[in-house]
């Protein structure tokens, strides 16, 4: 039976791409439905084609990791675009997304859009400059210059990537320069609300410098749902680089005496917003109702 990579998921068909480009419409076979197994954007899988192009899911091979909301799957890296302005760079928002990923074993790569909207900002070069130093990757674009845009190009090769961000910051715009005949429709920001509307309806994988790149609706929740709280701190690498000088093996770095991660903070070789969102982010998790 041949095999392939869903590409895209509308109305109930899968769009299933083989190995030498061929796509063919697919449909589930019931046995998905009785299983509660979903086929998702991302899957490999098995299909029996009745004709050229049309043709049946038979099975969906082991997967490496999901994503909920956005709906796909076996992702190796997401790219977190965030706008210098416009709407305005938000750090919380960013850790917020950089503990999600990471959580599902997705390489991060954070792309800050817009600097052409802001002059030479002290503050937010010193943010990349902190991000970069704790061990991610870290680019700088303007969508008015495309050529800044590009230097994405090389983290895609041969990887499955999603784009993830607030709405409005350009991740239309970003993929139109990668891929210009993609056409993708954008918004500008609301100037009354402070935030743009959504333009991705459904997600779909698109072919570009031999990987694949998903534009998604976005990110509808981004709450801590498969998160328990003694795991957050795994998803801080400056505090995983620390953890082993902490006098506790299993120390949390909240109430614990001689932290070294707190030792860190008060001498601000950790970064205190850092330290204050890992606190809040516990909390959070600790709240949570539990589901049943």
């Amino acid at each position: 039976m041949p095999e392939g990579k869903i590409v895209k998921a509308l109305s109930g068909f899968y769009y299933v791409l083989t190995a030498d480009g061929h796509i063919t419409q697919c449909r589930g076979r019931g046995v998905f439905r009785k299983n509660k197994i979903t086929p998702l954007v991302g899957d490999s899988v098995v299909f029996q084609a009745d004709n050229d192009r049309e043709g049946y899911i038979l099975e969906v091979l082991s997967r490496k990791n999901e994503l909920v909301r956005p709906p796909i799957a076996n992702i190796d890296q997401a790219i977190l675009v965030f706008s210098a302005l416009e709407p305005e760079f938000s750090t919380v928002l960013l850790d917020r997304f950089l503990v999600l990923i990471e959580s599902k074993e997705v390489t991060p790569l954070i792309c800050i859009s817009k600097m052409d909207l802001i002059d030479e900002d002290e503050k937010l070069i010193s943010f990349a400059e902190y991000y970069r130093n704790i061990g991610y990757e870290v680019v700088l674009t303007s969508t008015k210059e495309p050529e800044q845009l590009k230097q994405i190009l090389p983290y895609l090769k041969d990887k499955t990537s999603v784009i993830a961000g607030q709405s409005g910051v350009g991740k239309s715009s970003l993929l139109n320069v990668l891929r210009p005949e993609l056409e993708l429709k954008t918004n500008n920001i609301s100037t009354h609300l402070g935030r743009g509307k959504h333009t991705t309806r459904h997600v779909e994988l698109m072919e570009i410098n031999n990987g694949f790149v998903a534009d998604t609706p976005g990110f509808s929740s981004l709450e801590f749902l498969e998160i328990e709280a003694e795991e957050v701190k795994e998803y801080f690498p400056e505090f995983v680089n620390l953890s082993d000088q902490c006098k506790f093996r299993e120390c949390t770095h909240v109430k614990e005496p001689k932290c070294a991660v707190k030792a860190a903070v008060e001498g601000e070789e950790i970064a205190p917003f850092r330290y204050k969102h890992y606190l809040s982010f516990v909390e959070e998790i600790k709240d949570r109702k539990p589901r049943y």
